[in-house]
């Protein structure tokens, strides 16, 4: 469009209208933006990787409090062709844990806790790496990158069949895995061994069903905690009503949670996609030209 003359500015921008009963879906423009659409400035980030528009994500909070797994850094994409919100399974659990979404039993997470969660426990106070902890104990058989399980089809799902050779993760192994991650973040929390071990048990409660979908219960949104996601250093809040899709109506209605998880090995992962739950929330500006991402409270 810009080689046609069309537009003269290489930006393209999506508003996605979250009131059903109004006439007006959503729209997208070519070439610039609709100031009606947004408030205040935008937060721009890098692109990092082209073709997907990805760039690098901070910290995830629960309710402003730290779930430590994106502290160092994560990739993630803006997707408007993604309904949910995606993420890595241990924080998506975490996040299904804190506001009581109900997902499918896992037996390898609590047979892992029962059998190795002191092992893990000792091994993570005795400040060994937390990246070689679940070969140590036997659980997972090499270090690195391994397997995917994606819940989900997405822009991601061709690259991660690369990244990962085609190789099946092991149910144990992930099971391990998560439980360091979970662990690291109740010790960083200075809770004790017997809290931190009961806490893992409950999260196994939480784990998303199969094809990552899980339900909370439609009364209880006002005791839902926010969940914010650190963007070029802000802090993008996403409130219970936000995050919480509603299907149908009266004694009819169901709730479902608007995260889903998704697993990413390196070197492409972990790796979060912010959908439409998100885009719906925040005006979304691609910036081919300078090569970045915009976020703005949408209007």
């Amino acid at each position: 469009m810009v080689k046609q003359g069309l537009i003269s500015d290489p930006v393209f921008s999506f508003w996605f209208n979250r009131h059903a009963d109004e006439g007006e879906g959503g729209e997208i423009v070519f070439g610039g933006m609709d100031s009606s659409h947004y408030k205040g400035d935008h937060t721009f980030v890098p692109v990092t990787r082209k073709g997907y528009w990805q760039f690098n994500m901070g910290d995830v909070l629960v309710d402003g409090k730290s779930t430590g797994f994106c502290a160092g850094g994560c990739a993630a994409v803006a997707d408007s062709g993604t309904s949910l919100l995606a993420g890595p399974t241990a924080i998506i659990t975490e996040i299904n844990e804190k506001i009581g979404a109900a997902g499918v039993v896992s037996q390898e997470c609590k047979t892992v806790v029962s059998q190795y969660g002191q092992q893990i426990l000792d091994l993570l106070l005795a400040e060994t790496q937390p990246a070689k902890i679940c070969s140590q104990v036997g659980l997972c058989t090499f270090d690195g990158t391994h397997g995917v399980s994606a819940g989900i089809r997405s822009v991601v799902d061709d690259e991660a069949g690369k990244s990962n050779g085609g190789l099946k993760s092991d149910p144990m192994c992930n099971a391990c895995e998560m439980a360091v991650v979970w662990m690291q973040n109740q010790l960083a929390q200075n809770k004790t061994q017997e809290l931190i071990l009961n806490y893992i048990n409950q999260l196994c409660e939480r784990l998303p069903s199969p094809m990552g979908e899980s339900a909370v219960d439609c009364g209880s949104l006002a005791s839902m905690p926010d969940i914010a996601f650190t963007i070029g250093g802000k802090k993008f809040k996403l409130k219970p009503e936000q995050y919480i899709l509603k299907v149908g109506e009266g004694q009819a209605a169901q709730c479902i949670s608007g995260f889903t998880a998704m697993d990413i090995p390196p070197p492409r992962g972990p790796l979060w996609i912010l959908g439409d739950v998100f885009m719906g929330v925040y005006h979304t500006v691609f910036d081919y030209g300078k090569l970045r991402v915009g976020f703005a409270e949408s209007a």
